[in-house]
Parts: C-alpha cells; structure tokens; sequence
C-alpha cells in the first residue's frame, strides 16, 4: 500500500502523538513531526472542480522578496492595471493579492488568514487562463503578520518568482527563506530596477544562486519605474506561460511531493536514532540484575541491626502477632532503605540512557514499585515471621521436641506401670512364702525411676525449646529474600513490557520511513537536463 502525502504526514503525526505522550519521543521532537505540512497547491481546489481548460489545475506563480523591491510593480504591469497596492511613501505590501482567470474557483483559502488580508482580483484573459498570480507580503517586513501570511502560502505554490533589487540583492532573511524552501518549488530570479543597477551585481547575485544550488539560475532584468525601457519583463512572462502545461505542473507537484517525503524520511530517520535499536536492549536485563544485587547486598549490610532489634521485639510481642492484633507495628523498611532503593533503579534507569534509549516509559513505569517496596517488604517479612513463630525451629528439631513430648508422658506412665507390678508380685509373693515386703530400698529406688523418667524429657525439652528471637530473625531474613525476589521479579516484568513496546515503536516507524520512499508505479519523476524546468530547480 502507498499513502499519499496527507495521510502519510497524518499517520506520523499520530504515531509522534502517541509516542509522545507514552514518552518514546521528547515534546520537541513530537512538535517537530507535527508541524509537517501537508498542504499543497491542489488543496486550493475543490477536489470536484478543479479542471479548466486542458489542465488538471492551473499553475499557481507568487512573486516573494523584500520591501520596496518591486513586486507589485510587477504583477501590476503584468495585469496592465493597478491590482496591487505598492507603497508610495513607504513600498511596503502588507496584504496578500491573488489575480487569476474569472473561470478559476479558489475554493479553500489557506486556514488562519484574516479574509481582510486577501485581495482577489480576476481576468478574462484567456491566454493567461492557466495560471494563478500571487503577491505576497514583504518577508522582511517588521509586521508579523506578514511572514505568517507568506508560510500559510507557500505550500500552496508551485513557482516562486524571488525579485530583488540593486540595493536588497542581498536580503538576509529573504535569502534564509530561499534557502529552506529552495528544493520544494521551482524558481525564478527577477533582478528589478535595474536601471539602477550594474553588471557586477548581478554577476554576485548569480554567484549566489550558483552557491544554493541552482545550476544556471534564470534571471530577468526589468524595469518597472520606466516601462518605455527595454528590459526582459516580455522573457519573464513568456516563460511563465510555456510552463503552465498539465505535464509541467504534475512534474512540479511529483518533485514537491518527493522533497517533502525526503525531508520526512530523515526526520524519522533522526527520530529513530533517538528511540536507540533492538541489539542495544539486550544487555538491559543483565543490567538491572547486577545493579539489584548490588542494592540487596547494601541493604542486608544496613538491616544487619534493625533484624535484630525487629526480632526481639517480635519475640517479645508474639502472642500479639499470632492473635493477629494490630498492637504490632514494626517495619524494617524506613526512609534510608527507601533512599537507597530509589538511589538503586535511578542508576539503572541512568545508565539506560547513556546506552541511547529514551528512558521516560522505563521510569514511568518504575514509579509504582518505588511506592511499593515498603509494602512488599513489611508483607512478606511480617507473614515469614509469623510462620517461623508458628513453627519454631527446623524439622528434625521438632520432629525430636515431639518425640521428647511423647517421652514426657509415655516413661513416666511406664515406670510407675512397672512399679505397680512389682508392688502387686511383691504383695503376692509375700503371702506365699516367708519373704519380707518390698521394702524401703524398692520404695526410693521406684519414686527415683518415676522422677527420672519425667525429668528427663521434661529437661530436655526446656532445654531443646527453639528461641523465638531466632526463630523470627528467621523468619525475617526470609521475608525479606522472598521480597527481595518479588521486587526484581516486577522490575523485570516491567523490562520485559519496555522491551516488547520499544520494539513496537520501532515497527511502527519503520514502517512509516519505508512508505516515504515509496511512490506509486506511475509517478515517477524524470526531468530532462535540457528542459527549461531543469535550471529552475535547486539541486
């Protein structure tokens, strides 16, 4: 598919939107691609009713230069009536007047002019039927309306006549203008007054013209004070008229058209450099790895002393934490683990940048986990403690606390299961024969049996009986690596995101950059060296 210019100029003017405001290109370089114009002379016309005679549309010529250099002197001698106002006191043109065959329609205006500034007047001429005369404001006029006036027209014209005079050849801003918009029109060179003027100034502005490009620039002497001189005003229209052909004016719009996809083209170009390649997102992942690792091991080393104090108050408070009250309120996470943190994704996100990418969606969508960190941090802590609490010590340990529990109750009830019976068999066997009772010696040694296998367990288990200081310094330390996890792990989503709308964008311009220099089959630009059109253009 190939866009036609407008839609090109709109389709990156929507991606520049959007890019944007999602922080891929900076205000500036979005305002740049917006400011593209896609006007251009046929949008002067209605699109319904734009024929007159054998042409697609007529010619539009406007005639641009400094104050008092003659133009409306010009195209007042051209229509052989006063149809534009030159200054007599002071020459200047502070209005814009567009003279033109009664059967043309100029339908759409430029947008944003004052109707006031307009003067539009009309022929019945039909040899001048094909063309549209305009002149324009003096550029160089101190009123600021006037150079607005010139760049609302300028898309819309397909020949500038750039007059000049003996004493403004020279014209700094006029000359600027004609550098910036020399290779989007065609152009010719009206050294007017030149009763005044002299071969060596004319021979300089040539060597100008030369030096912007223009390989033998066309320039007319003439004289607009005396018009019974001689001079090449007749060359100068005659010229004008030859051109105003239906091949000419598609010549001259296909190359304005190209130009101005060019010109597109390298601002994109230069935009994408800005948006950085994909090769450069490799190493970002690795990147961010290393630089958490580092912050981990800053902040272990700085909660080396709040873990302790956290723990013992979590031991001292664990009847509160298990009863899950809200009399515990103890955080690890305090403005220098904060400090350090942001201090931590701001070098990540920095060195980001000097990698050449723009870093604004990255730091965008950072600000979240920045927010919460504190409570990623006291969540996952404060459930790994409680569950340390709930659950002192490691396996085998409890796993031999049960057992020592089972022991507590099991030897006891053996001992004085075994003390029974021998009191009822030493009973029984005092009756039988002669022998004394048990006696005193089996009475102690039996209470001792029966003690000891209580104590035993008993000791043990006081002894054997996990701490709740470490076992929430525990549950603590593995609170805070799980966090730690966490955290990395939605830095990493939030990589993963940049990555795959960073590739977005970069399909979406690329696309944009190859639909400029495409053109459709049947447009393509060839001008002959020999035509006269050729030295009109800057090359």
């Amino acid at each position: 598919m190939v866009y036609d210019y407008s839609e090109l100029v709109e389709k990156t003017r929507q991606w520049a939107e959007q890019a944007g405001l999602s922080g891929w290109i900076n205000n500036h370089v979005a305002t740049e691609i917006d400011q593209f114009d896609s006007r251009s002379p046929d949008a002067l016309f209605s699109s319904t009713d734009v024929t007159v005679g054998a042409i697609t549309r007529p010619l539009i010529v406007a005639f641009m230069g400094g104050t008092g250099v003659g133009k409306s002197s010009l195209l007042n001698r051209l229509a052989g009536q006063d149809i534009a106002r030159a200054g007599i006191a002071r020459p200047t043109s502070r209005e814009v007047t567009v003279y033109h065959h009664q059967s043309i329609s100029i339908d759409n205006l430029p947008k944003h002019l004052p109707l006031s500034k307009i003067n539009i007047s009309q022929h019945d001429d039909e040899s001048n039927k094909n063309i549209v005369w305009i002149d324009m404001p003096d550029f160089d006029s101190i009123e600021r309306t006037n150079k607005e006036m010139v760049f609302q027209w300028l898309p819309h014209i397909d020949v500038l006549i750039y007059v000049v005079s003996p004493e403004r050849y020279k014209d700094e801003k006029a000359w600027r203008l004609l550098l910036a918009e020399g290779a989007r029109h065609a152009w010719l060179f009206v050294f007017n007054q030149w009763d005044r003027g002299q071969l060596g100034q004319y021979e300089d502005f040539n060597r100008q013209l030369q030096k912007a490009q223009f390989v033998e620039p066309v320039i007319f002497k003439t004289v607009c004070t005396d018009i019974n001189q001689t001079d090449e005003f007749v060359l100068l229209k005659s010229t004008i008229l030859s051109i105003a052909t239906e091949h000419i004016v598609s010549q001259l719009e296909q190359r304005s058209l190209q130009v101005r996809k060019d010109e597109l083209k390298q601002n994109l170009l230069n935009t994408a450099t800005l948006l950085g390649s994909e090769m450069t997102l490799e190493p970002i992942t690795e990147l961010w790895i290393k630089q958490w690792q580092h912050t981990v091991k800053l902040l272990l080393q700085g909660f080396e002393w709040p873990l302790r104090q956290t723990a013992n108050y979590y031991a001292e408070h664990a009847a509160d934490l298990m009863a899950n009250t809200n009399k515990v309120n103890q955080s690890l996470w305090d403005a220098w683990a904060q400090g350090l943190f942001n201090d931590g994704l701001d070098e990540f996100i920095i060195n980001v940048s000097q990698m050449g990418l723009p870093v604004a969606p990255l730091r965008n969508d950072t600000s979240h986990i920045r927010e919460k960190a504190q409570k990623i941090i006291q969540t996952q802590t404060e459930l790994a403690t409680r569950m340390a609490l709930a659950n002192p010590g490691n396996t085998l340990q409890r796993t031999f606390l049960k057992f020592m529990r089972l022991c507590e109750i099991v030897l006891p009830l053996t001992a004085m299961i075994w003390v029974g019976y021998k009191v009822f068999m030493g009973y029984y066997v005092s009756n039988m024969t002669d022998n004394h009772y048990l006696g005193i010696d089996f009475t102690i040694h039996s209470g001792l049996l029966i003690a000891v296998t209580w104590l035993i367990p008993y000791f043990i288990l006081k002894k054997l009986q996990p701490s709740l200081r470490k076992s929430a310094l525990k549950g603590l330390n593995k609170g805070l690596i799980i966090a730690f996890g966490i955290i990395e792990s939605e830095v990493l989503t939030i990589i993963e995101k940049f990555t795959k709308q960073h590739a977005e964008q970069v399909s979406q311009l690329s696309l944009l950059i190859e639909h400029c220099s495409k053109t459709d089959g049947d447009q393509t630009l060839s001008i002959a060296n020999d035509s006269p059109l050729h030295r009109m253009l800057m090359h």
